[in-house]
């Protein structure tokens, strides 16, 4: 064999060794999850999923401190951490955190549930948030479901079914501890750092596929929130929704009422942007939504016709309806507290009421500039009106005429402003 094909089967054997070297670890993505669930948390996580997926990363951690939120959102995550290419590690931390409620579900729907030191599970029944309360069937159908969904989560992955059963009939609550012993949780770990080290080498299933999780030394990413995300996790509650409606009508209604201020209408047209912006991501009523926008049109109506206060008792009625109505409220679904309810209507209503009064009356005042308002003042006679002549008032000189003869220095009052003239009348002295 010549030298030259011998030296270049010697360099491809070299830089086939380099390729064959130990391959750069996959990264480690680490998602934040913390406050209620709400669709802005909910879309938060599938995103994150999205990510990890796309970066063909070696795990997603969820760093999860929940009080529990809005049953929607849950099964949103969960169908997301069910359905994901890569497994999901969600870690209950930091100290003093908490998986509560809804929180429940999503740390069973992980491949892996690790808990920090001093955190807590559990409290999964179902409540109906908001003004609708559930009949005893609708609650026994309601919890009967929770239980059934909550049992078949721990099954696929291996953990506590019984207790799941308990946590949501019975609202039990564990320390992490515990959580370990009655296999609810995989294991505790003290921080970031340690929960890599323990799930090193982990055999977990991803849609059915067996995966070792290889998380020692894998370098850590960091997904944090965007500006979308973070608007909608604090608007998608419905109260804030709600109470952002009612700003954005009162401003768009005062401007409305006293054109060209501008700034009332720039605050309502954005909070109402922001409510509908919410309203995208809750289960809404339209008829809700319609009896509001009546009420406004009755409050709106109210300066326009003299209705002697009945269009705004209509409206304060139909705003009303329109908020108990708004958001779906049974079986642990969204709506706006009473809390929260009746002071706002009757703040709003108190201010539509205050500004349309405020308009009513302002149509009935005399015009106190230009020449309407000249109507009514008095002045003198400079010269004899007979019928026309001079008069003096407010300190000016006007050109004026009479129906009747006026001599000069005598008291006249206005009738009537026609151009640069005014038509006068003497005025009547009381014996």
């Amino acid at each position: 064999m010549k030298r030259p094909t011998i030296f270049l089967i010697f360099i491809l054997f070299i830089l086939l060794a380099q390729g064959a070297g130990p391959a750069e670890p996959r990264a480690v993505y680490v998602l934040p999850a913390v406050g209620s669930v709400n669709p802005g948390l909910a879309e938060f996580i599938v995103d994150g999923l999205k990510e990890a997926e796309k970066q063909n990363a070696e795990a997603l951690i969820i760093e999860l401190d929940t009080p529990g939120g809005l049953d929607s959102s849950m099964r949103q995550i969960v169908q997301a951490i069910s359905n994901a290419r890569v497994p999901v590690v969600v870690y209950i931390s930091p100290s003093g955190a908490r998986a509560a409620s809804a929180g429940v579900f999503v740390t069973l729907a992980a491949q892996v549930a690790a808990m920090a030191p001093g955190t807590n599970i559990g409290a999964a029944h179902p409540v109906s948030i908001g003004m609708s309360k559930m009949d005893a069937t609708m609650e026994k159908k309601v919890l009967n479901d929770f239980v059934a969904y909550g049992r078949a989560l721990a099954e696929e992955r291996g953990r506590n079914q019984d207790w799941m059963e308990k946590a949501i009939r019975q609202s039990v609550s564990i320390a992490a501890s515990e959580a370990v012993k009655l296999q609810v949780v995989d294991l505790v770990a003290d921080n970031l750092d340690d929960l890599l080290t323990k799930i090193n080498g982990r055999r977990v299933l991803v849609q059915g596929t067996p995966w070792v999780l290889k998380t020692a030394g894998a370098p850590v990413k960091r997904i944090s929130e965007g500006l979308r995300h973070r608007i909608l996790k604090y608007i998608a509650d419905p109260n804030m929704a709600f109470i952002l409606m009612m700003i954005g009508l009162a401003g768009i209604y005062f401007e409305l009422a006293h054109p060209g201020v501008v700034l009332p209408g720039v605050i309502g047209a954005l909070c109402l942007l922001l409510a509908f912006f919410a309203f995208q991501t809750l289960p809404i009523n339209f008829i809700g939504i319609l009896l509001i926008l009546l009420a406004f049109v009755f409050f709106i109506l109210e300066f326009k016709v003299i209705s002697y206060g009945l269009l705004s008792l209509a409206g304060v009625v139909s705003l009303f309806l329109g908020a108990v109505m708004l958001f779906h409220g049974e079986g642990g679904g969204p709506g706006v507290s009473w809390g929260v309810l009746i002071p706002t209507v009757v703040t709003v209503s108190l201010f539509f009421i205050a500004v349309a009064g405020i308009v009513f009356r302002s149509h009935f005042q005399r015009a106190m500039t230009g020449a309407a308002g000249m109507v009514g003042e008095q002045g003198v006679a400079v010269t004899a009106l007979s019928p026309e002549g001079q008069v003096f008032i407010h300190g000016e000189y006007w050109h004026a005429v009479s129906a009747e003869p006026i001599a000069a220095k005598e008291p006249v009052e206005i009738l009537e402003v026609i151009g640069l003239k005014l038509r006068v009348r003497r005025v009547q002295k009381i014996s």
